[in-house]
C-alpha cells in the first residue's frame, strides 16, 4: 500500500533511510565516517511531498519517496527501500505513484541526482543520464525523465 506520510512515521522513515543507505557497500565507509548523513531530515519546503510504501499485513514502512516541485518539474529527493524488501517492485511502485501525481499536476519532467549504483534502476524506469554531478561523497548522476 502507498499512502501519504504521517507525523507518526518519522521513526519508520529514519529506519528505512539508514538501513538502505548503509546497504550499499560503495557508500558505507563514507557514511559511517559522517554519521550525520544517516539522519533523515524531512524537507520544510512547502512543495515537498512524502509517500510511504507499507507492508499490507503489518503496516510497517518498507520504503518511501520524497519530491519537491520546481516550476514545471518535479525533483526526486529521496527514494529508499528497506534492504530486506529490495528487488520486489517497491521502488518501481513508489516511482509510478510519483509519475501519476506529476502527470495529474501538469508536471512535464522529473529530475534526480542519483547514486551511480542506482543507474540501472533509473534507466529501467525511463530516466536518462544528463550529466555527472558532485556530491559531498563523490560523483553522482544527474538524470531526467520527460512525461
Amino acid at each position: 500500500m502507498i499512502r501519504d506520510a504521517a507525523s507518526g512515521d518519522r521513526t519508520g522513515l529514519q529506519s528505512v533511510f539508514e538501513r538502505a543507505s548503509l546497504s550499499n557497500p560503495g557508500d558505507r565507509v563514507a557514511l559511517e565516517a559522517h554519521p550525520i548523513a544517516l539522519v533523515f531530515t524531512p524537507s520544510d519546503d512547502p512543495t515537498s511531498r512524502c509517500r510511504v510504501a507499507t507492508d499490507d499485513r503489518t503496516g510497517t514502512i518498507v520504503g518511501f519517496v520524497t519530491t519537491t516541485r520546481a516550476g514545471d518539474a518535479l525533483e526526486l529527493v529521496d527514494l529508499f527501500v528497506d534492504p530486506a524488501r529490495m528487488r520486489r517492485g517497491i521502488a518501481r511502485s513508489l516511482l509510478d505513484d510519483v509519475v501519476d501525481h506529476a502527470r495529474a499536476a501538469g508536471v512535464e519532467r522529473i529530475g534526480v541526482d542519483g547514486n551511480p549504483q542506482a543507474r540501472a534502476f533509473y534507466e529501467a524506469v525511463g530516466f536518462v543520464v544528463e550529466a555527472t554531478v558532485l556530491s559531498e561523497f563523490g560523483p553522482g548522476l544527474r538524470m531526467g525523465r520527460s512525461l
